[in-house]
């Protein structure tokens, strides 16, 4: 089923072409960028400039930070807690990633 407004905007872009608004914009006639993942290609790019990122991504960077303090730390009672958190952390980010 369309949207109940498709009809309006249609309309306004018909009027916008009409009126040469979509005329010489920049990289008219170039090919258009790349894109991994285009069916989140607008998504990804609003979290992009946003400057949000998925959870598993930020659950992702906790991880490494994880991993450099461990290789940091001789103390075995830390080391113990940090691979603790370190499994923890992995499983956070195996169901991020589901979601």
């Amino acid at each position: 089923m369309d949207h109940p407004l498709i009809d309006l905007i249609s309309a306004r872009i018909r009027e916008a072409e009409a009126r040469g608004e979509f005329d010489n914009l920049p990289g008219a006639g170039q090919p258009l960028p790349p894109c991994d993942d285009p069916q989140n290609a607008l998504l990804n790019r609003l979290v992009k400039e946003s400057g949000g990122a998925p959870e598993f991504v930020t659950l992702s960077r906790e991880l490494q930070r994880l991993r450099d303090e461990l290789r940091q730390t001789d103390v075995p009672v830390r080391r113990r807690d940090i691979l603790r958190e370190m499994s923890m952390m992995e499983a956070r980010i195996a169901m991020a990633r589901k979601a």
